[in-house]
């Protein structure tokens, strides 16, 4: 008995993972990024990705919430995995800020305002469905790299709000409380989520097969904790701004220079895990989450160069973007030569594909 592609289909996406908007924020970022370092037609190319890439994705998603709830329950009640589900408020707040460059503000306002109500949904529901009730021991285990998308997810907030904000003069205001709202409660979440991973590593086995790519986003989340700094500095003057842009512009070039000594930890990392213990590095959706960082810091240090006239900095930008996009090429090839053993082959019960 074969199976078809339609079921080979409908199993991947019982068991989507809903990290995979990680793929929308790693394509938006380096074509954003792109598009800041004057080349127009490969960003083009990266933002026709990115969309093509939401628009399946969140079919996929919305056919996974109808048709397998169960399975999609499961995932957001799970702390190892509950925290992934931001990467669509992330991802669709990349998406609007590479629209918003390309003049497309209206769609950018509606992402951002369909990112905002889910942002806070996650906010209030995921610490009741993931955290609380649960044995400490078990949820300091739970602990890994995805609890800093809920960080990416606010500060996403902030960046899109932030680049909106100069084509929507009568909501100036409000676009200023929320920039900055977001921005500090995710450096407020950073911290914590920093904690939490430290003391998990501190008091249990970190084997190599566990420390995997969404570890990455620790960088990440600094990376576009800069980017919304640089852009709330840059915003029109409104009172919630003018309160706060020194502090805020003081912290942004702290935390690029943090960020930018993660960076060889990082690498050690992946040199430990996949030279050392020989862990296989065979494509997994997870890699778009180690992708992401790469081209949030490229476009960070971009940005913050350019604010502060450090044109070293804006150098660094440039050089890391061009490996990022290398990254992401190279990712994308194998997701698609997974896709196509996925889905594409003949498989037999009880035979060999």
């Amino acid at each position: 008995m074969e199976t078809t592609v339609l079921d080979r289909t409908r199993s991947a996406v019982a068991s989507l993972s809903p990290g995979y908007f990680a793929l929308v924020m790693a394509s938006g970022i380096i074509s954003t990024g792109l598009f800041m370092a004057g080349v127009p037609l490969l960003s083009m190319a990266l933002l026709i990705v990115c969309i093509a890439a939401f628009i399946i994705i969140l079919a996929l998603t919305i056919w996974r919430l109808i048709k397998f709830r169960a399975e999609a329950r499961a995932d957001f009640e799970n702390p190892k995995i509950a925290f992934a589900f931001n990467t669509y408020v992330a991802g669709a707040n990349v998406l609007a800020v590479r629209l918003a460059l390309q003049g497309l503000v209206g769609i950018s306002i509606v992402l951002l305002a369909l990112a905002v109500v889910t942002w806070l949904i996650f906010a209030y529901t995921m610490p009741w469905t993931t955290l609380l009730g649960r044995k400490k021991t078990t949820l300091l285990k739970s602990v890994n790299g995805t609890w800093f998308v809920w960080v990416v997810a606010s500060q996403s907030v902030a960046v899109a709000s932030a680049t909106v904000e100069p084509s929507m003069s009568q909501w100036r205001d409000g676009l200023a409380i929320l920039a900055v709202g977001a921005w500090s409660v995710g450096v407020i979440w950073y911290v914590a989520v920093g904690i939490f991973v430290a003391v998990r590593l501190l008091l249990y086995d970190l084997t190599p097969e566990e420390l995997n790519p969404p570890y990455a986003v620790s960088m990440g989340a600094l990376a576009i904790t800069i980017l919304a700094g640089t852009k709330i500095v840059d915003m029109e003057q409104a009172p919630m701004v003018d309160a706060t842009q020194h502090l805020i512009a003081g912290v942004t070039v702290v935390f690029w220079a943090f960020t930018t000594g993660l960076i060889p930890m990082l690498l050690i990392a992946v040199w430990w895990r996949h030279v050392i213990h020989r862990v296989s590095k065979a494509y997994e959706p997870s890699i778009w989450s180690a992708i992401f960082p790469l081209g949030m810091y490229a476009v960070a240090s971009m940005s913050l160069g350019r604010a502060d006239k450090l044109p070293m900095i804006e150098a660094i930008g440039h050089s890391e973007l061009w490996f990022a996009f290398a990254c992401w090429l190279v990712t994308l090839v194998s997701m698609l030569i997974h896709l196509w053993r996925t889905l594409a082959r003949t498989n037999a019960v009880g035979g060999t594909a």
